[in-house]
């Protein structure tokens, strides 16, 4: 066994690539290992801002033997009359081969020539040779770069290469245009710290000899230090450090020897809105703020890669960066508030929304007047309708204020503090800062019901918006965050409970849609099934609801099913969620052999899925057994248990009704008394159909059992 060192030097790395290289690599590594017959026993991933680096140990130094069978041509083609074609011979001599030594196996394709052979295993040299080269230029990414006059193209210039196997050099060369890199045992310490060229002696020894050069290698220890370094240096200030985990790991992969250094701003800065400071610094400027009591103190840590001797000439830089940001933020503030919010829409008819759908002005216009639909569905009084009216005017009207324009990310936060300021009502102010909510994954929903309301709106407006456009999300593209807007829709409205018929808005807001180069139809259709597409998702993806009990209670091609969920999202996901309990604690198999055979006859008659009265529809003189006697009285004892589940939503009802007739049906199909349902007459065989209909229907209120996988 050996262990091999790879590491690949360049000028500094963009962070984000860092991350998603070392992703990369450790799904593609060892997979390409495995094909060559080559498995470590373990492999450490390493990168920092000037190298990528694997070490593979346990490695085998060569390949075993092995036994290939090697497919050649059809036999069709290989023998003619028992004699080997051309075929067959020059298969046979391309493997090194007679003739005699093929032979004859059926696939799934038909009868083929193969070739049993001895492959002696290759070196583990001569092997990572070919694949080192396919490793580092494999590795893919935005915003890649050409140097020199060569065609490689990485994220930055290679400038090094270290290969080593236990102690001698694996040698290989890059060749990029007239320039080449060849590797060797000479690595790069700190650029600051330790200026030296290093040698690696030892592919085991490369991170202790790195870690003596001021630079640690590993991603998690390097995070683990800054995290340490951060909580020290904020109890130091006086305070508590805030920890964005996104901007720990971009900050982890910006440095190679991690040093916090705390730097100071006036106070006065204070003044200005947290989020304006608290962006600047984290966003902006990669800082972490400090906290005492949740109040900012006038503090921040930053993360430096130079000499720790210098660390306060560092603070010094540092705190005179941010007090220009911050003395330009303050400046935005005051400006922005020389009048109110209000007074910002006219400009909103310079900013596009989109080519085909007009301003945002137009886009605010078209929020106000889908808000207006769903308050009259929700059947809102005059002073919430007028609360929510207001917010939708203003909600996109600080994206032409100045601090916006500096800090895009602020949005809805800035609308919400110049609307303070302006004097609108705190539940105006609120909702123009929840309707963005939640801006992502993980995020918090917004609260109020103004701010539901309007963000529901600025959602609905979009999707049908670029939906009349033809523009449909496809694969992975979705430049628009359709689907993520749709799910933010569904969240909103289970989060809320807001009683909404999902179907019936769509329909209103297709008659509005801008500029739509769609039929109405046809994109009211589109809507439905994007809608649907986001449910099923949703259930089973965040909700943990089985996909068949998905499937139950959604229906697969099923209108009616499809036409309920839309129209109550709610009672959806209460059934949903309902019978993945019933299957948990086995409630459901009680009932799930009986309503299911009942529905596979059913669906042979000609009764409807809707209707739930017997009385109408079975004709009792028509019975020649008691267990339809039976049958029958058990369906109108259920009725009102039905009912009463699905008017309450309490299908607990319904499922006890359920269990309760579960035996009598079986006296209906095998007892002593047991009917042939398929008879001959075709009047007492519809209204033997009919009772087994009307179960399957009472059923249907839950979900349609038939989708349900009973394992």
């Amino acid at each position: 066994m050996v262990t091999f060192l790879l590491e690949v030097g360049t000028e500094e790395l963009p962070a984000s690539f860092v991350k998603d290289a070392l992703r990369q690599w450790k799904t593609r590594i060892p997979a390409s290992l495995e094909e060559v017959y080559l498995t470590p026993d373990t492999i450490e991933y390493y990168a920092t801002p000037r190298r990528l680096a694997l070490l593979l140990r346990g490695l085998p130094s060569q390949q075993a033997d092995r036994t290939e069978a090697v497919k050649g041509p059809a036999a069709q083609a290989a023998f003619k009359d028992g004699k080997p074609t051309k075929a067959a011979e020059g298969f046979a001599r391309s493997r090194g081969a007679s003739v005699e030594a093929l032979e004859l196996r059926k696939t799934d394709k038909g009868e083929f020539v193969f070739l049993q052979q001895q492959i002696a295993g290759r070196p583990a040299s001569e092997i990572l040779s070919e694949l080192v080269p396919q490793w580092i230029f494999g590795l893919e990414g935005k915003r890649f770069m050409r140097w020199g006059d060569g065609d490689l193209r990485f994220p930055r210039p290679v400038r090094w290469l270290v290969t080593v196997l236990d102690e001698a050099v694996l040698p290989l060369t890059i060749q990029n245009g007239a320039e080449s890199c060849s590797s060797g045992r000479i690595s790069q310490g700190h650029r600051v710290l330790h200026p030296q060229p290093l040698s690696i002696k030892t592919a085991s020894d490369y991170a202790a000899v790195l870690r003596s050069a001021f630079v640690e290698v590993d991603p998690m220890v390097r995070q683990e230090l800054i995290l340490a370094q951060t909580t020290a240096a904020a109890q130091a200030a006086g305070g508590e450090a805030v920890i964005n985990p996104n901007l720990l790991e971009e900050v982890r992969d910006l440095v190679e020897f991690p040093t916090a250094v705390v730097g100071q701003f006036d106070a006065e800065f204070l003044a200005l809105p947290a989020e304006v400071i608290t962006t600047e610094m984290e966003r902006h400027q990669r800082y972490f703020p400090i906290l005492k009591d949740g109040e900012l103190l006038p503090y921040f840590i930053t993360i430096s890669n130079g000499d720790p001797a210098k660390s306060a000439l560092i603070a010094a830089g540092n705190e005179r960066v941010i007090r220009a940001r911050l003395s330009d933020g303050k400046y935005f503030f005051d400006l922005d508030r020389k009048q109110p919010l209000e007074a910002y829409l006219p400009r909103l008819e310079t900013v596009t929304f989109q080519e085909d759908l007009g301003s945002v002005r137009a886009k605010v216009a078209r929020i106000g007047q889908i808000a207006d639909l769903i308050t009259e569905q929700l059947q809102l009084g005059a002073e919430q309708r007028q609360t929510i009216g207001r917010a939708a005017l203003l909600c996109k009207a600080d994206l032409v204020t100045q601090m916006v324009g500096e800090f895009p990310e602020l949005q809805g936060v800035m609308g919400q503090k110049y609307a303070a300021s302006a004097g609108e009502s705190p539940e105006v102010a609120t909702a123009i800062f929840e309707h963005y909510l939640p801006r992502g994954a993980g995020d918090t929903l917004p609260q109020s019901l103004a701010g539901q309301i309007v963000g529901l709106a600025d959602r609905l407006d979009t999707l049908s918006g670029i939906f009349s456009l033809g523009m449909l999300p496809t694969g992975s593209s979705d430049p628009f965050a359709l689907r993520r807007a749709a799910n933010a829709v569904v969240n909103i409205i289970w989060a809320a409970k807001l009683g909404l018929n999902l179907d019936q808005l769509l329909a209103q807001v297709v008659t509005q849609a801008a500029q739509s180069k769609t039929e109405p139809a046809q994109l009211l259709s589109q809507l439905r099934d994007f809608f649907l597409q986001r449910l099923r998702t949703l259930l089973q993806d965040e909700r943990a609801v089985d996909y068949d009990l998905v499937n139950a209670v959604l229906g697969e091609g099923d209108r009616e099913a499809q036409n309920r969920g839309l129209q109550d999202l709610l009672d959806l996901r209460e059934r949903a969620e309902f019978l993945q309990q019933l299957r948990q604690t086995q409630q459901l198999d009680a009932i799930y052999e009986t309503v299911n055979r009942a529905a596979r006859l059913a669906a042979q008659g000609e009764l409807d899925t809707v209707q739930l009265d017997p009385q109408p529809l079975i004709q009792p003189q028509l019975f020649q057994q008691p267990s339809e006697q039976a049958f029958y009285q058990a369906l109108l004892q259920l009725l009102p248990q039905t009912q009463a589940a699905r008017a309450e939503r309490d299908y607990q009802k319904l499922v006890a009704g359920l269990a309760k007739i579960a035996p009598v049906v079986s006296q209906f199909f095998d007892g002593e008394q047991s009917v042939m349902v398929m008879d001959e007459n075709p009047e007492i065989r519809q209204n033997r159909l009919n009772l087994l209909g009307l179960l399957r229907n009472h059923a249907r209120v839950l979900a349609d059992f038939g989708a349900i996988v009973k394992a």
